[in-house]
């Protein structure tokens, strides 16, 4: 099998760095994240540069490119922490595509593609614990479509996204429904995030919603490890800058007369960090890979991903902080910024923990060294 990356990614991938390198420096992130978390100019720039149309069919106006496009583009703007939510217009892009009626493609897609629609996943609710089929929202069908009532938490950019996929219960089925912020009933409490970006607590009272998808437990999951699969990869974008920083910092910082980088036991942790970025980055691959094959397999892959991934991400940012000392958890300095992005990414769409009993529940009978 050539896992070698095509020349159209590769083109994708170094134009994608130039940007980070160049335009969205630390500074212009904390100006970001100080000023609320989402920054409108930086999304337009992403739009330009085609990010939020990768997914959107061609016939839409979109790039029309697949998973490992999307994955190349997040693990990217991993390297930089770049707050505004690409996964979001990612996902609505596969999710519209490949559950909604024609009428609903054309009317946003397009929008997506240029970035003009933010549409973002909101299915999380207080007592659902990752639990997908744990859904509390209602949705009740009148003439010309139906209304939903209930409650999302953590929803990304959810003050600031023009509209929601949402989640809700029509008697004892789960479908999924797109929702717009400026509905009627819709209301929405915003607030910045661990990692700098912002979330919101959005709240629908009989909101007029269009019908995505029936089979709305099928699309939440679709939803949800597409979601995986760009944490996945932008923890590995993450995880690589980290251990960049920390190896110049090793190579820099002098105790004793020499360089801390020239320490055995440091070196040692160093090597133990690469070998977990790259079971990362493999693992990575793997879900991006799966995406396109059928939900029982496809579900078991992106588990066992984000559960490596898991491991991974605490072990390479605690060990970066660790081997900084104090100057590693200092708001000044920019390792703890990518160590806060790590823990959140960790606890997002299932923390390790979850993906570690979704891959036990996974396994078939077989399963085991006497297999």
């Amino acid at each position: 099998m050539d896992f070698d990356f095509s020349d159209d990614q590769l083109q994708l991938r170094d134009a994608i760095r130039k940007w980070v390198e160049k335009a969205y420096t630390f500074d212009r992130r904390r100006t970001a994240s100080r000023a609320g978390g989402f920054d409108a100019a930086t999304w337009t720039e992403l739009a330009e540069l085609g990010l939020t149309g990768l997914l959107v069919p061609e016939a839409h106006g979109g790039m029309g490119m697949g998973p490992v496009e999307a994955m190349v583009a997040m693990e990217e703007l991993g390297r930089g922490i770049v707050l505004e939510p690409l996964a979001q217009a990612l996902i609505a892009s596969s999710v519209i595509s490949a559950f909604a009626d024609e009428a609903t493609q054309s009317q946003w897609l397009p929008g997506i593609a240029s970035g003009e629609a933010l549409v973002v996943l909101a299915h999380q609710e207080r007592a659902a614990r990752y639990q997908l089929d744990v859904c509390q929202a209602k949705a009740v069908q009148v003439p010309g479509g139906y209304v939903i009532n209930g409650s999302k938490s953590v929803v990304p950019a959810g003050d600031a996204a023009h509209a929601y996929l949402v989640s809700a219960r029509v008697n004892s089925q789960m479908g999924l429904f797109l929702v717009e912020r400026l509905s009627s009933g819709v209301s929405t409490r915003g607030y910045g995030t661990q990692d700098g970006g912002r979330a919101a607590e959005v709240a629908f009272k009989n909101a007029p919603a269009t019908l995505v998808s029936s089979n709305g437990l099928a699309a939440l999951e679709y939803a949800v490890d597409v979601g995986i699969a760009c944490s996945c990869a932008l923890a590995v974008g993450v995880m690589d800058k980290t251990m960049d920083i920390t190896a110049g910092y090793l190579g820099t910082r002098k105790q004793f007369g020499v360089t801390i980088g020239s320490f055995q036991a440091l070196r040692h942790r160093a090597a133990d960090m690469k070998m977990q970025l790259e079971l990362a980055r493999s693992m990575s691959y793997y879900a991006s890979l799966k995406l396109q094959t059928e939900a029982p397999e496809r579900r078991a892959a992106v588990a066992r991903a984000k559960y490596q991934l898991g491991v991974s991400m605490r072990f390479v940012g605690q060990h970066a902080v660790q081997l900084h000392g104090g100057i590693g958890v200092t708001d000044d300095y920019i390792v703890s910024h990518y160590f806060k992005v790590l823990t959140q990414l960790e606890l997002s769409f299932g923390d390790t923990l979850h993906q570690l009993g979704e891959v036990s529940a996974r396994m078939k009978d077989t399963a085991g060294v006497f297999a």
